[in-house]
């Protein structure tokens, strides 16, 4: 077989694997607004999709990292290849995680719905923090699409964004607590929620890590913000 013949197999692989990496993607994208929907509007029917749903995910995740740890034995790549596939096991990990605190927001919204007392908290801040959650996953996934490590840098600065909400709510929910303890159950469901949201934006931060992984070769994970952006500016 020519070296022509297995470098057009490997690509044909690397885009197979790509394309798959991208759909479980959507559906988390997916999951996250019909979360976030049943936070504005509890719809049973929409809890119960999001459930389904997850085994779906997981289902992808261990599907698509097989296929990974196949193509690396049978073409063994290096480099920058190696990168990709590499950050492509390791994100479909995170997507599978966003997808099941997607999840957990539906579980807890579906027993919140049980408890008039739920309707006094004021949730507002978990509403902004989610469709920031929403807006860093998807920014998060197109700059793995375009290799974009400008793009991956700013999320890092926006999930800064998420956890200020996150914060300013467990404030306040206290405050609401102290007033009324007849909101506690539902307080805490709502505590669960914001966690949820939150641990979201860091599930897309980590992709946002990958995507100055796969185009730098260096890992991010756990070095200063300073040191993250010069990785990825710099040239």
């Amino acid at each position: 077989m020519s070296n022509r013949h297995i470098s057009s197999r490997f690509d044909a692989d690397l885009e197979r694997l790509s394309s798959r990496f991208f759909e479980m993607g959507g559906l988390v994208e997916s999951q996250l607004a019909n979360a976030m929907e049943v936070l504005n509007r509890f719809d049973p029917d929409l809890v119960e999709k999001v459930l389904a749903e997850e085994h779906r995910l997981n289902a992808m995740e261990v599907e698509i990292d097989a296929e990974c740890g196949n193509v690396i034995a049978r073409r063994q790549p290096a480099a920058s290849d190696l990168r990709r596939l590499m950050a492509i096991s390791k994100g479909i990990t995170n997507l599978e995680r966003a997808g099941d605190e997607a999840r957990k927001i539906a579980k807890r919204m579906r027993r919140i719905a049980t408890d008039s007392a739920g309707s006094n908290v004021n949730v507002a801040e978990i509403q902004a923090s989610g469709r920031m959650a929403a807006t860093i996953l998807h920014h998060a996934l197109a700059a793995f699409a375009r290799l974009d490590t400008v793009a991956a840098a700013q999320i890092m600065r926006e999930d800064d964004a998420i956890d200020d909400q996150y914060r300013a709510f467990v404030r306040k929910l206290a405050t609401y607590m102290a007033a009324n303890p007849r909101i506690i159950s539902a307080a805490l469901d709502y505590l669960s929620i914001a966690s949820a949201i939150e641990r979201i934006g860091d599930h897309a931060k980590n992709l946002a890590e990958l995507v100055i992984y796969m185009v730098k070769g260096t890992d991010v994970r756990h070095v200063s913000r300073e040191r993250l952006e010069h990785e990825a500016l710099g040239d």
